[in-house]
């Protein structure tokens, strides 16, 4: 009997991939709902509550870098939360993130404000949105390796594609619960007060998030490594020293991100911003981007459960160069100025390819990866991976400007080239479907 199946019958411990694959879709909900919140207000609120200079342009300029500094925090984040949970254990480490996203949220909503306490409350923001930045790092981590090692292994990336599917729900949730409120309260209400409500809902995150993730039991794979195993090294140390390759592929993999950069971001910029000439308002991409999260809802779990049918490789490979390719075709609606077009590509390469991706890769990734350094080679592979890709919108920038000729097939071109690479690191990388975890607990490679 193996060893992971003899701490299973010794410990008395069962697999529970429904009860692991609901904690990874409700945790990830709310601590992404809780991530996504912040965006909304750093938008909406934060520049003339935390930031009020004589030049509104630079208010927003520094609420949004409180923004970005989240994504600073996140590979650090990942190293410490990575080994937390290769340590101690995917459930501890789980409800450490959920209690340390939790926390900081409805701190940010009991924030005094620059008029009350000047520029210690700019200060206070900054750390917390730190502290949100570090603890989501290791959420999708330790849930996607929560649920891996309890699935059955002909129905991983069907359980493990919850998790995804739960981080879609809590950024529409954000968008559900704040813009309602802009638009019900008057300009002084929602910045006196209103505001605070969403934030201080996150009171809902750190009771219900406890009890849910509290009452999964930690994983056969882990317990069966906790006892046979002493780990001597840091993890971050062993996979830096024996897993480069495939951390170096993961990264390059979630470089296919792009297409949502290109998309939901640049795409609206694009769409919306004066310079550009287009003319849409930014109501009509708001509704854009709800569609886009409400129906990768619900493509995500049908792409995971087919991953186990045909494989992982096939359709991250489709997905990331078919959605590349027709980001063109997407931009090219916005330059025509046909919402019923914007809607119908933004479903089809959103919705549709990236989530071939989307929903397949937190499997991939995991399997990649042995036991005792599972959680801390996801989470370091895709922060490292999601810190760069966030430089892709500024590239788009720059590379077509306001007044750029032909910017569909410009920005589509370096999309569909970056999702190149994407697809031949994935090419380069083991197919894992069907494999038990303890075969793929092979050498490096």
């Amino acid at each position: 009997m193996s060893a992971a199946k003899q701490a299973e019958a010794d410990s008395g411990i069962v697999r529970e991939p429904k009860k692991a694959a609901l904690s990874a879709w409700v945790g990830s909900a709310l601590e992404y709902y809780d991530f996504a919140l912040y965006s909304q207000a750093a938008a909406l609120v934060f520049p003339v509550v935390f930031f009020p200079t004589g030049d509104p342009t630079v208010g927003i300029i520094s609420s949004l870098a409180t923004y970005a500094v989240g994504y600073v925090a996140r590979p650090v984040g990942a190293v410490l939360l990575g080994a937390w949970g290769d340590r101690r254990g995917r459930k501890n480490v789980l409800i450490l993130a959920m209690l340390l996203m939790g926390f900081s949220t409805l701190l940010v909503g009991l924030l005094p404000t620059y008029a009350q306490v000047g520029v210690l409350a700019p200060i206070l923001l900054v750390i917390l949105r730190l502290v949100q930045g570090f603890a989501v790092a290791g959420e999708l981590g330790g849930a996607g390796a929560m649920v891996v090692e309890h699935s059955p292994d002909a129905r991983r990336g069907f359980f493990t594609s919850f998790t995804l599917q739960g981080t879609q729900i809590g950024s529409i949730l954000a968008t559900g619960v704040m813009l309602p409120l802009a638009a019900v309260l008057s300009e002084e209400d929602f910045a006196a007060w209103g505001w605070r409500i969403p934030f201080l809902l996150s009171a809902v995150v750190i009771i219900a998030g406890y009890l849910i993730r509290r009452g999964v039991h930690e994983t056969p794979v882990f317990s069966a490594e906790s006892a046979v195993e002493v780990r001597r090294r840091f993890p971050v140390v062993e996979l830096l020293r024996s897993y480069p390759w495939v951390m170096i592929r993961c990264i390059l993999m979630t470089f296919t991100n792009v297409i949502g950069m290109a998309t939901l971001v640049f795409g609206v910029s694009y769409a919306t911003q004066e310079g550009y000439g287009i003319g849409f308002s930014t109501s009509d991409f708001l509704w854009v981007t709800l569609v886009a999260n409400l129906t990768a809802a619900l493509t995500i779990p049908i792409f995971g459960g087919l991953s186990d049918r045909f494989g992982r490789r096939g359709f991250m490979v489709a997905g990331g160069l078919g959605g590349g390719l027709l980001t063109v075709a997407y931009l090219w609606a916005v330059e025509q100025r046909s919402l019923v077009l914007v809607f119908v590509f933004v479903v089809i390469v959103q919705s549709i390819f990236f989530q071939m991706w989307n929903a397949t890769f937190a499997t991939f990734f995991q399997e990649q990866f042995p036991a005792r350094i599972r959680v801390t080679g996801f989470a370091v592979s895709q922060n490292i991976g999601l810190m760069l890709a966030a430089f892709f919108p500024s590239l788009f920038t720059a590379i077509a400007p306001p007044g750029t000729e032909n910017v569909p097939l410009t920005i589509g071109a370096v999309t569909f080239a970056i999702c190149a690479v994407s697809a031949l690191a994935t090419l380069l990388t083991r197919e894992t479907r069907g494999r038990s975890l303890e075969e793929l607990e092979g050498p490096a490679r």
